[in-house]
């Protein structure tokens, strides 16, 4: 099975602040070259909140609301479920998830199975990188837990990853998936958490499976629709990311793994993704746009320039009022249907095409001329020497060497002649 790694080469050294090295002074818009995802091999850690006395008076109803139907889950319809995720504060508490998230995708109890061993699947030939991705996911796992727990847990994750790639092998596994799965097994287990990372992973509207192709163009593609959706709401801010040309490599990460890898509270996470098993599979692109809509005014006040952009959005700040921003993205999804922003997203595309074939042809330009500086023309007779050993230059070598020996030897052809007449005679 063909392995998208996307592991970054460097270490990048941005801070929340915009402190940080700057990144290459021309963006790559190759997304299948490693150094793509910005830091995506080293997960922020995970900050898992400390229950409070204190609760929402209208979080405290909708828990008892929620109780009362996982009593009786066969009687309360989908869309009450979806009720349930998408209005304020989401299912609230993770035992109300465990219920709820594999009901939103369709998961039945037949599906739940006891997973295969660790041993079973060793010699899958994508297990080495499933490893070597769940060993960097350490920060994501609950702090504090005991070492046995944790092997178990990394364990179960391996486990995860392999079991869907075998069950649908044309899917390619990508680094960044493990944090969504991680995220799965956190809430649900490892029985539930299978059937459930399989409907999202396969299917006509499985959100992940455009991320599991042979390359990431349709990705690519997808994260485009970010850049309308930001002109229809704030042309002033598009213009500034237009004019730095930073892009939408920044938000890669985001959208490959949920947020997953890019939220330092476990909170926000689960908040995000109570929405996203409910939501239409390009709606974590409209909640993208709204975070940097969001944060349009740092955007504005920020250097127009690439680096320095993409520095500041690349880091999401820890106190992002993410109820408020879902009302926004939800409010951009009605507005912006992704069918009617088709012709916006093509052309921009053609823009970037046209952008890169430029580049290219400068760079060939500048290639060109630093090949002529390091060998001028009076040092290039050695390999117009190394033309004469073709076999015609050999040829024509040979016939004049030939005729310059007859002109001072004619006395040797003669003698020939004679002998070859009296020979006849």
């Amino acid at each position: 099975m063909e392995f998208n790694n996307f592991d970054s080469a460097t270490d990048d050294k941005s801070n929340l602040n915009g402190d940080c090295s700057p990144p290459p002074t021309k963006q790559a818009f190759d997304m299948n070259h490693t150094k793509n995802i910005d830091d995506i091999s080293t997960p922020s850690e995970l900050k898992f909140d400390e229950d409070f006395d204190f609760e929402d008076p209208e979080i405290s109803e909708k828990r008892k609301e929620i109780e009362r139907c996982i009593q009786n889950p066969d009687s309360v319809n989908l869309e009450k479920w979806q009720q349930f995720a998408k209005s304020k504060g989401g299912l609230i508490s993770d035992d109300y998830r465990k219920v709820v998230w594999p009901l939103l995708v369709g998961v039945t109890q037949e599906e739940m199975t006891e997973p295969p061993s660790l041993d079973d699947l060793s010699t899958h030939g994508e297990y080495n990188q499933v490893v070597l991705d769940v060993n960097r996911s350490l920060k994501r796992f609950p702090p504090g837990i005991p070492y046995e727990q944790r092997v178990a847990l990394q364990d179960q994750l391996t486990v995860l990853i392999l079991r869907v790639i075998i069950k649908h092998p044309d899917l390619k596994y990508y680094q960044g998936y493990h944090d969504v799965a991680i995220t799965l097994l956190l809430v649900c287990g490892d029985r539930a958490s299978f059937p459930l990372l399989c409907r999202l992973s396969c299917g006509p509207r499985a959100p992940l499976q455009p991320f599991m192709q042979t390359t990431m163009a349709p990705t690519q593609h997808l994260l485009n629709y970010m850049l309308p959706v930001i002109r229809r709401a704030d042309p002033d801010v598009a213009d500034c990311l237009e004019k730095a040309q930073v892009g939408t490599m920044f938000a890669l990460p985001w959208y490959l793994t949920w947020f997953g890898h890019s939220l330092n509270r476990y909170s926000d996470v689960v908040r995000l993704y109570d929405y996203f098993l409910c939501a239409p599979p390009l709606f974590p692109v409209y909640v993208t746009a709204a975070i940097v809509l969001h944060r349009g005014g740092e955007v504005l006040r920020c250097d127009c320039d690439m680096a320095m952009l993409h520095c500041l959005l690349s880091r999401l700040p820890d106190d992002l009022p993410f109820e408020d921003i879902l009302v926004t993205a939800e409010k951009l999804y009605l507005e912006n249907d992704p069918e009617v922003l088709e012709p916006e997203v093509a052309a921009l595309e053609r823009r970037e095409a046209e952008v890169r074939r430029l580049d290219e042809e400068r760079m060939k330009r500048r290639q060109a001329a630093a090949r002529n500086r390091r060998n001028p023309p009076a040092r290039r007779w050695p390999s117009l020497l190394k033309a004469l050993s073709s076999r015609r230059a050999l040829l024509a070598t040979a016939t004049v060497l030939l005729g310059v020996y007859v002109y001072y030897r004619p006395e040797l052809l003669f003698i020939r002649h004679h002998e070859d007449t009296l020979g006849e005679l």
